[in-house]
């Protein structure tokens, strides 16, 4: 029996060896944790159970049959984040640099399948050089596999992808169907075809920084939504994004205790300028609402003229969305409303309400957007918040111009409560614009024709840019004081929480992609 355990236990510390001392320094010179490694840091102490240890690669061709390591590349396994279940895998690089096989896909496949059974959030830690070229078709048919469970999963349980090192090719693709990508700066990058590709077909010189790194997606295109500085803050960051979200479509999220006191606040009595002109910073008015310190931005450096997040009302969990005034005025423009209708989308999916901050003067004008598709894009986030039946809150805290108007969550469009501060305006465009069409011929006609159109901005202003006339049509259902706003919240969000929409049976929608 000695014999027997002894096998066991040397085949267990190969396996925990990875692809040896040697590669595993390597990864420590370049700042990366190991793939054990980072599991050990994310998983509850001693929680973690790993599944398919001592599974090898099945290949012969090449020499691969001298090349064993049990595990094949990648840890897979369940265990427990702040107490909750979930499942991981973890891609060795120090294993032929992470490449995926036929039987490391086979793994991930297996802890997906469980995940989607128990209801449970999937994370993948993607460390990995591609495809594993020595077996052809069977590593591309291994990724197909997994994509096909992303899929399945979505919309059931959370998907969370960390980017800790490459992710090059068709590998890309399954951190882009998952619901969040992060990446760590300076060791993490991404992208479809690398730079020696590029070069030879377009004649472009570009790093791998440059074309697929973690400032770049964070910032560029989008298909980062957290960026870490580090291996331990990225694992860091999931922690704190897991604790907002339900364990699967069939749960909310978890409630912390509060007593509800006096939630008046008195900053945010000050925050909006004067003039109508003047930007102001959202992040204010959100920090001003929200239980203290608890909101966790997404897509922090991307589209920056909307805000959307987690934060904590009165203990819940919810879903920020907010125009920011600080860039473009707060525009709707094609990132923009993509950003924020996949946030919706998500927040959704499972059941996490969602609070929208609006102080929206439009849709960004020009030919770059009309090319762009802003129609298209902006019928996005008209449909994501059309179809979302989670508890719907609207705050105007100024403008709310245009069509703009219909789409920041109005209530015409299914939002169960929208209140307005005194400074809202709600109008078809600003006082400005409107006066110089409604009364072109008299302001041409004046003898003094820019103050002819002052005082019709003004006559204008005084009749619609404020929030009066939707309140009196119910379009608003209330006025209220700034200082009042986190209490009315708290106390919209508690009267919704057992909200339920019945939609009519069908396969799905067809939302305008």
């Amino acid at each position: 029996m000695d014999s027997k355990l002894k096998k066991l236990n040397d085949r267990i510390a190969l396996a925990h060896l990875g692809g040896g001392q040697t590669r595993i320094d390597k990864q420590h010179k370049k700042k990366k944790l190991t793939a054990r490694e980072r599991v050990d840091y994310l998983m509850d102490e001693g929680s973690f159970e790993e599944i398919g240890i001592l599974v090898t690669h099945r290949t012969t061709d090449f020499g691969m049959e001298n090349e064993i390591y049990y595990g094949d590349g990648v840890v897979t396994g369940y265990g427990t984040v702040n107490g909750r279940l979930v499942y991981i895998y973890a891609q060795d690089f120090t294993v032929f640099g992470g490449a995926l096989s036929e039987t490391h896909a086979e793994k991930i496949c297996k802890v997906m399948d469980m995940a989607i059974k128990v209801g449970a959030p999937i994370i993948g830690l993607n460390d990995s050089g591609g495809a594993r070229i020595q077996e052809g078709v069977r590593s591309l048919g291994g990724y197909a596999d997994i994509f096909y469970r992303n899929v399945q999963a979505s919309g059931v349980i959370p998907q969370i992808s960390a980017v800790m090192g490459p992710c090059a090719g068709g590998a890309v693709y399954s951190p882009a169907m998952t619901d969040f990508t992060m990446m760590v700066e300076e060791t993490s990058y991404m992208f479809v075809t690398g730079p020696n590709v590029v070069k030879t077909v377009t004649n472009e010189e570009v790093t791998s920084e440059e074309l697929g790194g973690a400032s770049t997606h964070s910032t560029k295109s989008g298909v980062a939504h957290v960026t870490s500085a580090n291996d331990v803050e990225c694992l860091e960051d999931i922690k704190k994004l897991l604790d907002y979200l339900p364990q699967s479509n069939k749960e909310t999220a978890r409630q912390l205790p509060f007593i509800l006191t006096d939630e008046t606040r008195d900053v945010l009595s000050d925050i909006v300028p004067d003039s109508p002109n003047k930007p102001y910073d959202m992040h204010t008015v959100i920090n001003g609402i929200i239980d203290e310190d608890s909101f966790f931005e997404i897509h922090k450096d991307y589209a920056e003229n909307i805000i959307v997040g987690f934060s904590r009302i009165g203990g819940r969990s919810v879903g920020v969305i907010a125009n920011q005034p600080m860039f473009l005025a707060g525009v709707l423009d094609v990132n923009s409303s993509v950003k924020a209708a996949r946030f919706t989308r998500f927040c959704d999916c499972f059941n996490i309400p969602l609070m929208v901050l609006v102080d929206v003067p439009g849709f960004l004008p020009g030919t770059d957007q009309e090319w762009n598709g802003i129609i298209i894009h902006g019928a996005k986030l008209l449909y994501a918040l059309s179809e979302a039946t989670v508890p719907r809150v609207t705050v105007i805290t100024r403008k709310a111009y245009g069509g703009a108007y219909d789409v920041m969550n109005s209530k015409h469009i299914g939002a169960d409560l929208n209140f307005a501060w005194p400074s809202a305006e709600i109008a078809v465009m600003g006082a400005k614009g409107a006066a110089e069409i409604i009364f072109k011929k008299e302001i041409k006609e004046a003898d003094d024709p820019a103050a002819k159109w002052k005082e019709k901005e003004a006559e204008y202003a005084n009749k619609f840019a404020d929030p009066y006339r939707a309140a009196r049509r119910g379009f608003i259902d209330e006025v209220i004081l700034p200082k009042n706003t986190r209490r009315k919240l708290i106390k919209a969000f508690s009267m919704l929480e057992n909200k339920k929409v019945d939609r009519p049976k069908r396969k799905h929608g067809n939302i305008p992609l």
